[in-house]
């Protein structure tokens, strides 16, 4: 299976200049967590979650509409092709410990979003001997992998 048969297509998405309350409004209207942040060209230059967001007004001591997210993203894109099997992406999700990919085209052109709910969704058991396209079992040891806790540095 293919993560474009999966991957959802409408994505709101916003650029390095937006600000955060105006990128936490998109979130809102649209029941998303995370926005992938765009280029000019429609590529993709990182994402942006909800936490960043509730992060950067709490440290930075400014309204969310004076911070753009460009103060805010870590800048590191990482990201599927629509013809990757989807299981590719889940171990992109796993690698780079992300619960959301970005899905791009060959010139790194957003067409979509594949996230972790759409593995679960996905999952299933073994029917007459023949194996899902992901199982209960891959999608809990990649969130396994991706909650796991970071090291605290110093302690």
């Amino acid at each position: 299976m293919k993560v474009q048969d999966i991957m959802t297509s409408d994505v709101q998405c916003c650029g390095p200049d937006t600000n955060l309350a105006a990128a936490a409004k998109m979130m809102w209207d649209s029941d998303c967590g995370a926005l992938p942040v765009l280029n000019v060209q429609g590529q993709v230059m990182g994402m942006i979650t909800d936490r960043d967001i509730c992060m950067a007004a709490a440290t930075k001591n400014k309204p969310a509409s004076d911070i753009i997210v460009w103060e805010t993203v870590s800048g590191k894109a990482h990201s599927c092709l629509m013809s990757d099997d989807v299981r590719t992406a889940l171990d992109i999700m796993k690698r780079e410990k992300v619960r959301r990919l970005p899905v791009v085209d060959e010139d790194g052109v957003l067409q979509g979003i594949i996230a972790m709910n759409d593995f679960v969704l996905l999952a299933g058991e073994a029917k007459g001997g023949k194996a899902p396209a992901i199982s209960y079992e891959d999608v809990v040891r990649t969130m396994k992998v991706i909650s796991a806790h970071r090291a605290l540095a110093g302690i």
